[in-house]
């Protein structure tokens, strides 16, 4: 099965979008996609565009990579909701959870040198909200548009 037959979007209503995908690193250029369509058909401005771009690769990457541990029978789930002025995207993947309360600083000095943890420390800098749920297997990013 190639990855654009395993694909599945569905559009529930003039504001709302939903992507699931499986959990293969290749499909992040889905969801660049996908978000390269939220911001013609939403008229997104670059500032805001960058920065639900960076926020969502990031959160999409580590349901793939940290959730579902890149098990391609696993999916990850994004859903895009506009209200008003709020745009909100929600990831959710199939793993564990993990430990959203007691994550490391990033910019710490022990940890500065390290390759990774810095994916949720860009994604709360990127959005004006952050909130995770169901033991971090969901993550919702908030936008606000003006």
């Amino acid at each position: 099965m190639n990855i654009l037959s395993a694909l599945e979007t569905t559009i529930r209503g003039m504001n709302n979008i939903h992507i699931e995908v499986p959990s293969l690193s290749e499909n992040i250029r889905m969801i660049e996609s996908f978000i390269d369509n939220a911001r013609e058909k939403f008229q997104l401005d670059d500032d805001i565009y960058g920065n639900i771009m960076i926020a969502i690769t990031e959160a999409v990457n580590n349901a793939i990579k940290h959730g579902n541990q890149s098990d391609s029978a696993k999916n990850v789930s994004l859903s895009l909701s506009l209200d008003d002025s709020l745009i909100k995207f929600i990831v959710e993947d199939e793993g564990q959870g993990f430990d959203f309360e007691n994550l490391p600083d990033p910019t710490a000095p022990e940890n500065i040198e390290k390759p990774g943890g810095r994916g949720i420390f860009l994604m709360k800098h990127l959005s004006d909200e952050v909130r995770f749920k169901e033991g971090g297997r969901i993550v919702e990013l908030s936008f606000y548009m003006n």
